[in-house]
């Protein structure tokens, strides 16, 4: 009996798994605005990485991220060299931030604000970093949905402005210029993960096999009323 339950336990794990790595791979293919300073741009991915932090818990959500980053990167036949697999930090701990219940988390924003500033060129545009403050302190708050998802793509935001700040470096005036974009842009995906979350919590909670993996404090209702904590 007891094997029997690990048995669909297991099997219910990699159903999931398969769906979210189908998902991001297919998400991977939809850029929504150009990453300044880059010829690559921002996808669908980075409304949908973070989820998988919720439904698999914050250790396999981050092992979750960095799968389906590095199968697109194999897939995209770029070169597996030490700063490939450092821009896969982002996602990784975007997806365990919004799996995580602990408001230690908010330790990453410190953190980051402190390496910002110690390099030359982020100690001339420390403003910028201190967007980051709004962050650390919904983190205290990570109950709230929204807040959480908030949380959630500035702690891709912060490390990945890090990375960016001392692989490629970039001007103060354009770090500092890029602060009313960064407003619009990680408010737009705090909403895309808010968003995606609900609804795929939502279809996951309607499906038996993966029903388990549904929390029922965040569910849209048949009148399509929004029933999280907002």
């Amino acid at each position: 009996m007891q094997k029997h339950f690990y048995k669909t336990q297991r099997r219910q794990k990699i159903y999931f798994i398969i769906i979210f790595t189908v998902l991001s791979l297919l998400a991977f293919q939809v850029p929504i605005s150009q990453i300044i300073g880059s010829t690559k741009s921002f996808t669908l991915f980075e409304l949908i990485a973070p989820i998988g932090g919720m439904f698999l818990g914050p250790l396999f959500g981050g092992v979750s991220a960095f799968i389906v980053r590095l199968i697109n990167i194999v897939l995209q036949k770029q070169n597996l060299d030490l700063l490939v697999f450092i821009q896969c930090l982002p996602a990784i701990l975007s997806a365990m931030y919004f799996g995580l219940k602990s408001k230690k988390s908010a330790i990453i924003f410190p953190i980051c604000i402190a390496l910002f500033i110690l390099n030359p060129i982020g100690r001339q545009a420390w403003l910028y970093s201190a967007i980051w403050i709004i962050p650390f302190v919904a983190t205290f708050y990570k109950k709230n949905l929204f807040l959480n998802s908030l949380g959630s793509t500035f702690t891709a935001h912060a490390v990945g402005s890090v990375i960016y700040l001392y692989a490629f470096g970039l001007t103060p005036a354009i770090w500092l210029g890029l602060i009313p974009v960064v407003f619009l842009e990680r408010g737009f995906f705090a909403v895309g993960i808010f968003a995606s979350y609900l609804v795929m919590n939502t279809v996951l909670s309607k499906i038996s096999a993966l029903e388990k993996f549904a929390n029922k404090e965040y569910l849209i209702n048949l009148k399509l009323n929004f029933n999280a904590k907002i």
